[in-house]
């Protein structure tokens, strides 16, 4: 069982339908198995725009009050272990999951997923620190599994949902396309780009992180006693320095 919370994610229906609505533009796929589906947000988009045969497969039992999709479109899959549906999907859809299964169960995911369709849109995290993220790799790592079942790997998608503020940033940093192709293996390698509003995400993170470290540090007494003897006066005089800061401030502006 992977240790994840789909309750404190933060994929929003808005952001899978714009998605949905964009990759598949020119034509809906007949039928989708969204692999490690969550809450079924992109397949709640699919039943929306007329795509009535779907199918979701996540590692984690997803209550029916949570999920976004009828119950009985919701299947509990252990995803670190070889699945056979004994059935083929016009298109896979499996998007911001590979990160979250340990890095032995990669080959057998991707070839899990390539065994039930011709078609696979994918993206994984390359970045640490999410929840569970264990094996966080670039796309190229992912397209070189992909290449060994025989699929080919293109990132046009990414840069067609590259703008769209409606779309989580991760999709749009992440997402590419495979498609099964005699020629797998001789495409261009999909090169490792960092969207700018994940920059944001991060640099806030590290931010935070560094201030946890400080505060924990000072909690646990790493400071001299005089410092810490002088610590309410200092927090004292700077307390009422930007307290009369305001107060003359406010009395120029009345003047």
């Amino acid at each position: 069982m992977i240790d994840y919370d789909h309750d404190r994610n933060l994929h929003t229906l808005e952001g899978a339908s714009a998605a949905f609505r964009a990759i598949f533009a020119d034509s809906l796929p007949k039928s989708i198995l969204d692999v490690g589906c969550g809450q079924g947000t992109w397949l709640r988009a699919a039943l929306d725009l007329g795509v009535s045969d779907v199918l979701g497969l996540d590692g984690v039992n997803i209550p029916e009050d949570h999920l976004f999709i009828p119950a009985h479109l919701f299947r509990q899959q252990d995803l670190t272990q070889p699945w056979n549906l004994e059935r083929r999907f016009e298109v896979a859809i499996c998007v911001e999951v590979a990160e979250h299964l340990d890095k032995s169960a990669a080959e057998d995911l991707i070839g899990s997923i390539t065994r039930h369709t011709d078609v696979v849109v994918f993206s994984a995290s390359p970045f640490e620190g999410g929840q569970h993220h264990v094996n966080c790799q670039w796309p190229a790592y992912w397209q070189r599994l992909f290449n060994n079942c025989g699929f080919a790997c293109h990132d046009d998608l990414r840069w067609r949902i590259w703008d769209d503020a409606r779309i989580e940033a991760w999709y749009r940093q992440d997402v590419f396309l495979a498609k099964r192709d005699p020629n797998a293996g001789t495409e261009e390698r999909i090169k490792p780009v960092v969207h700018p509003e994940m920059l944001q995400r991060m640099l806030g993170a590290e931010t935070e992180r560094c201030r946890d470290v400080v505060r924990a540090e000072i909690e646990r007494g790493s400071q001299s006693v005089a410092w810490y003897l002088g610590l309410p006066a200092a927090a004292l005089l700077a307390k009422m320095k930007r307290s009369l800061s305001r107060a003359l401030s406010a009395r120029t502006t009345r003047g």
